[in-house]
């Protein structure tokens, strides 16, 4: 490895440029000082242009395997960001290279292929992570503290919300039904929900699901709803869709003392896909008071019920600070490749669920 001197950034080498890779990936890597942006592989003349004027003196290679040949420049780090069904496939001979590997979410189309890739990674002694960046959303670190501090209760029910209003298809393959694709919502946006839902509240015991085809020219499910029973006793219910045309609160979590609402989504992925960058002296991932989610009891937050509270900053470059801190071995892995497979096991429970019309037990 050439970064493994603390004072040298980690050489990263990214794999696809389409929305994933341009928009999340290589600025976030770009705006590490522990990172460097080394090379990019897209097959795509057009995207392989946009990434060398964006990243003035990246490698552009048209194949994955051109980042780890003989001869092609030493790595430290390959982050996985082309389409779903490329994730095991590209991951499995990047640690087979030598080469830690960030994989973007979903982790792989199976609960089995996932925990298949983690055994190769421990075999190998390298980081296998997953970019599950919405644990770094200003609405979930906010949440993530009011439960530390107790501040609900216990909690017993948690709702999640991730809905937008796309009434029209844009086409390609996170809209394809055909199965080797991944795509669909249960497991682009439902991959997001459901991390989120078990990190907070634990392992999940049973599983229901309705998951629809609403779009006239959709092939992939583009409503979904999941209901969760954690092993602890506590409900989950989340929602992903497309055609929401009046988007509920992304968060509303209720407990034996309080609730907690908050709407909006977290402003960073409007802010990248601006073309705005963290970095030094830049206020990132900040809301206006008007967006702050509220704690109260017995009313509701639309007509003034319940106080304030302050949103914590979004901070997604923290997950890449801690994947070079892993790397170096200097910090935890920050998604396990485990942790993706438990998030894994529930939407594939769920997708059958909603086949098949029943409970599904874990």
């Amino acid at each position: 490895m050439t970064g493994t001197d603390p004072r040298t950034p980690l050489r990263v080498g990214l794999v696809g440029y389409g929305l994933a890779g341009s928009v999340f990936h290589a600025p976030l890597i770009a705006a590490s000082e522990d990172l460097v942006l080394a090379a990019v592989t897209t097959g795509n003349p057009e995207r392989a242009a946009e990434a060398g004027a964006a990243h003035p003196g990246v490698r552009v290679a048209a194949r994955p395997e051109e980042l780890w040949a003989p001869g092609a420049g030493e790595l430290d780090l390959v982050v996985v960001a082309s389409p779903n069904k490329t994730h095991v496939a590209v991951a499995t001979a990047a640690l087979e290279a030598g080469l830690p590997v960030v994989v973007d979410k979903p982790l792989a189309g199976t609960a089995a292929e996932a925990r298949a890739l983690a055994a190769l990674a421990e075999e190998r002694g390298l980081l296998l992570s997953v970019f599950q960046n919405r644990r770094w959303d200003n609405d979930f670190r906010t949440l993530r503290r009011l439960l530390d501090e107790g501040a609900l209760g216990e909690v017993q029910r948690f709702e999640s919300r991730f809905e937008r209003w796309r009434p029209r298809p844009k086409g390609g393959w996170r809209e394809s039904g055909a199965p080797e694709e991944i795509g669909g919502l249960l497991y682009d946006l439902g991959s997001h929900v459901v991390d989120q839902a078990l990190v907070l509240f634990g392992p999940v015991a049973s599983v229901y699901a309705e998951s629809d085809v609403r779009r006239p020219g959709a092939e992939a499910d583009d409503d979904t709803f999941l209901a969760l029973t954690h092993a602890n006793g506590v409900r989950s219910h989340l929602y992903v869709s497309a055609t929401t045309a009046q988007l509920g609160p992304r968060f509303r979590v209720l407990g034996r003392s309080a609730g907690f609402v908050k709407y909006g989504l977290d402003p960073q992925e409007a802010a990248l896909r601006e073309g705005l960058r963290p970095g030094p002296g830049v206020v990132w991932g900040a809301e206006p008071e008007q967006l702050w989610g509220r704690i109260g009891a017995g009313e509701s937050p639309l007509t003034g019920g319940g106080t304030p509270v302050e949103s914590l900053p979004g901070d997604y470059p923290a997950y890449y600070a801690s994947v070079a801190a892993a790397v170096r071995g200097a910090g935890e892995n920050p998604v396990t490749a485990h942790e993706a497979a438990a998030a894994l096991d529930v939407l594939e429970a769920a997708r059958l669920s909603a086949r098949e019309g029943r409970t599904v037990t874990l």
